[in-house]
C-alpha cells in the first residue's frame, strides 16, 4: 500500500442539545390535540421516596440519577403536568423521541383509570427502557486462534484514544495478551499521546510515521500480533467528522486492509461518544453505523452527566449496544456495560 494524503479532520461539530427547538421541529406525533390527552395530574415525590440511588454500580450513575429526578421535581412540583412538559423532560435527557413518545403513551393508558404519580412514571420509563437495553451485552472474548481485532472509531474530543488506551488497560488486567495500533497517524500528538499510554499499561505499540497510511499500519501490525501470539489488537484510527464522506471511506479503507489477514476482521468496531452531547451522538452513531458497521459503544463522561439517555436513544434506533462506560479520567477508569444497574440508577 502506498501512502496516503494527510485529511484535515475537523473538530467536533456543536452538540446539538436543545430539546425545545427539537421539539420544536417534529411533527409526528409530538403535537396531538389536547382533546386527544386524558387529563392528569401527577404527584411529584420527592427522590428519596421512589428508590435508593446509593447502591449497586459505580459511582457514575449517581449524579445522574439525581439530575433526572431533580429536574422533574423542579419542574412538575406543586403543579399539574401536561403531557407536552412530560415529552419535553424527557426528551432532555437524552432518551430520544421515539422512546419519549413510547413512554408518554404508555402512561396515558395508565391514565385512563389511575391518577399518575412519580412512581408511575419511573415504574413505566423503567418498564420500556429494559424493553429494549440489553442487561448484559456479550462480553468481548479472544479468539481461538490469531489476534482479535478491535477498532475504535469516533470524532475529535469524544476521548477516544484515551479510550483506546483504557480497553488496552482493562484486558491486560484480565491477562489477555495485547498490542496497540497508533493509526490516527493525521495527529502527531495522538501518536505520542497513545505511546505513552503503551508505556505506562506496559503492552507493545506499532506506529507509523506522521502521515503515514493508516490502513497500511493496521495491515502490519495484524502481522507482528500474529506472530507474538497477542490476543487483542486493538486499533486507534484518526477522528473525523461523521459528515465527511471522504474520511469515513478513509476508514472503510482500514477495515478492508484488515480483511486480507482475517476476513472476518475487524472482529469489534467500537464507537466513542460523548454522553454529553446529546443527540449528536445519536447522528455520529447512525453515520459510523452506516459506513463501517458498529458492534458497540464506549461511551465517555458519563461521570460528569446529568443525563445518560443517549445510551437508551441509540440501542433503541440504531439497535447498538453499549459496551464500555467511561467512568472517570484514570486509566482504570472504564468499566462493562450493565443495564440492569443503568436503569435502576436513571430511574
Amino acid at each position: 500500500m502506498g501512502p496516503t494524503t494527510a485529511v484535515d479532520v475537523g473538530q467536533n461539530p456543536r452538540p446539538v442539545d436543545d430539546a425545545a427547538a427539537l421539539l420544536r421541529g417534529l411533527t409526528v406525533g409530538l403535537k396531538r390535540p389536547k382533546s386527544q390527552m386524558p387529563p392528569v395530574r401527577c404527584r411529584i415525590q420527592r427522590a428519596e421516596e421512589i428508590g435508593n440511588f446509593s447502591t449497586g454500580w459505580t459511582s457514575f450513575a449517581t449524579p445522574m440519577a439525581m439530575n433526572f429526578f431533580k429536574s422533574l421535581v423542579q419542574k412538575f412540583a406543586g403543579k399539574p403536568v401536561d403531557w407536552d412538559e412530560l415529552e419535553e423532560a424527557l426528551v432532555r435527557s437524552d432518551l430520544g423521541v421515539p422512546m419519549t413518545l413510547r413512554i408518554v403513551a404508555a402512561l396515558q393508558d395508565r391514565a385512563t383509570s389511575t391518577t399518575i404519580t412519580a412512581n408511575d412514571v419511573a415504574e413505566v420509563a423503567r418498564d420500556e427502557i429494559a424493553r429494549v437495553l440489553p442487561i448484559a451485552p456479550p462480553p468481548i472474548r479472544p479468539l481461538p486462534a490469531g489476534p482479535k481485532v478491535i477498532l475504535v472509531v469516533g470524532v475529535n474530543g469524544t476521548g477516544k484514544t484515551t479510550s483506546t488506551a483504557k480497553l488496552a488497560h482493562y484486558f491486560k488486567g484480565r491477562r489477555h495478551t495485547v498490542m496497540l495500533a497508533a493509526a490516527d497517524t493525521f495527529r502527531a500528538a495522538a501518536i505520542e499521546q497513545l505511546g505513552v499510554w503503551a508505556e505506562r499499561i506496559g503492552v507493545e505499540m506499532i506506529r507509523g510515521q506522521y502521515n503515514a497510511d493508516p490502513a497500511a499500519l493496521c495491515y502490519d501490525a495484524y502481522q507482528a500480533a500474529d506472530r507474538q501470539d497477542i490476543e487483542f489488537l486493538i486499533c486507534d484510527t484518526a477522528g473525523r467528522l461523521h459528515t465527511k464522506s471522504n474520511l469515513m471511506g478513509e476508514l472503510e479503507k482500514v477495515k478492508r486492509s484488515i480483511a486480507k489477514h482475517d476476513a472476518k476482521a475487524p472482529h469489534e468496531t467500537l464507537l466513542v461518544v460523548d454522553a454529553t452531547t446529546g443527540s449528536n451522538a445519536l447522528s455520529q452513531a447512525r453515520e459510523f453505523h452506516q459506513s463501517v458497521g458498529l458492534t458497540g459503544l464506549i461511551v465517555t463522561k458519563l461521570d460528569g452527566s446529568g443525563k445518560g439517555g443517549i445510551v437508551i436513544a441509540i440501542q433503541n434506533e440504531l439497535g447498538i449496544p453499549t459496551r464500555f462506560v467511561g467512568t472517570g479520567e484514570k486509566v482504570g477508569d472504564l468499566e462493562p456495560f450493565d443495564g440492569r444497574e443503568f436503569i435502576a440508577k436513571m430511574l
